[in-house]
């Protein structure tokens, strides 16, 4: 089949749902599939929107998956395909209604999605819980499919024996931040965490390490930086910027614990991810961090913004190491349990062409 994915950007751009549409895209092609990849500029929600007034999907193809970040500027071109017409599948990792904003923000944002879900034939979800908020949103009236993002591009999980004694180690409880450091991301929350871990000596049971770009939103990195510094954080957080998988991988062996407490994740690869290297992981109730980590099995889940909460889990682990060893082997079954991407990525080939042949 002749398959066009639709994005902003580019392909690279260095995020989960970024991940989730590169390895797509090299799985299609594996199985024999011509892929052609429309890439629209990155703007503002704004001009996105304009682009309805002269953009129009392209001809030639089979069937256009549209990762569903595109959504404001696709109402009008959905409506007005070309002839003949093809299927147009929604890859949707979130919802941006979904996101933490106030309320008459995302009852906004909720509008223009739902006109724009209702403007195509199909779905394929990155999590159970993504189907169901967009099946609250606009119903189930089109076929749709659950396909898991990869979660295997480091390998095997490591032996159990490697993370037996790395948790029982002495010295502090390393935590790892791993994400664009960005508002949804949570790294303020993990930040005033660590903060509440001072002792009167003035030494931490913890270290943390940042892992991602400091650039997409550069006022908020700069936040986090002088919020380190201001609260004498600074000799036990490092902030490291993006790294390749070679170096990344290294900080995921070293590490006892990821935390990302973000507001809201459509799925959370990055969860899946550091329990292939035996790290426990700490996320939050909203969305779909749930359907990895399973409270005080391989991880704990908190209230967004609860820093107090997640402080105490920290102190907890920092102070138990039979308990951390515990989660630490936990999670590395939860990484095996989960379904292979190769096997995913065939059912979601398999759902493209029935698509086709039903349009």
């Amino acid at each position: 089949m002749r398959i066009g994915l639709l994005i902003y950007g580019s392909l690279e751009t260095l995020s989960g749902g970024y991940l989730y549409d590169r390895k797509l895209v090299e799985a299609l092609r594996r199985q024999g599939h011509e892929l052609q990849i429309i890439s629209l500029p990155w703007r503002n929600y704004a001009a996105h929107l304009g682009d309805n007034l002269y953009y129009r999907l392209p001809s030639g193809l089979d069937v256009l998956i549209e990762d569903e970040l595109n959504h404001p500027s696709l109402l009008t071109a959905n409506l007005h395909r070309p002839m003949p017409q093809y299927p147009v599948i929604s890859l949707v990792h979130h919802l941006r209604c979904s996101e933490g904003r106030p309320r008459w923000q995302n009852a906004l944002y909720r509008i223009v999605e739902s006109r724009y879900l209702n403007s195509v034939d199909g779905f394929v979800f990155n999590s159970n819980t993504t189907r169901s908020v967009v099946t609250d949103l606009v119903g189930n009236t089109r076929p749709g499919i659950v396909a898991y993002p990869p979660t295997d591009r480091f390998g095997s999980a490591l032996p159990e024996a490697f993370v037996h004694a790395r948790a029982t180690e002495s010295g502090p409880l390393r935590l790892l931040f791993l994400g664009n450091v960005i508002p949804r991301k949570g790294l303020q929350t993990l930040l005033e965490a660590v903060s509440k871990q001072n002792d009167t000596g003035g030494n931490l049971p913890v270290s943390l390490d940042v892992i991602g770009s400091l650039t997409v939103d550069p006022v908020y990195a700069r936040r986090m930086r002088a919020f380190a510094q201001t609260h004498g954080l600074q000799s036990f957080v490092r902030f490291h910027g993006a790294l390749d998988e070679l170096a990344l991988a290294e900080q995921l062996r070293q590490a006892h614990l990821l935390v990302v407490p973000s507001s809201y994740e459509g799925f959370g690869i990055v969860y899946l991810e550091g329990m292939g290297f035996g790290l426990p992981a700490i996320g939050t109730t909203a969305g779909a961090a749930a359907e990895i980590i399973h409270h005080g099995m391989n991880g704990y889940l908190i209230t967004p913004a609860d820093a107090q909460a997640l402080a105490a889990h920290l102190t907890t682990l920092a102070q138990d190491r039979a308990l951390l060893v515990q989660l630490s082997l936990n999670a590395l079954e939860r990484y095996r349990q989960q379904q292979p991407w190769e096997q995913t990525a065939a059912d979601i080939g398999g759902f493209l062409m029935g698509m086709r042949t039903e349009h």
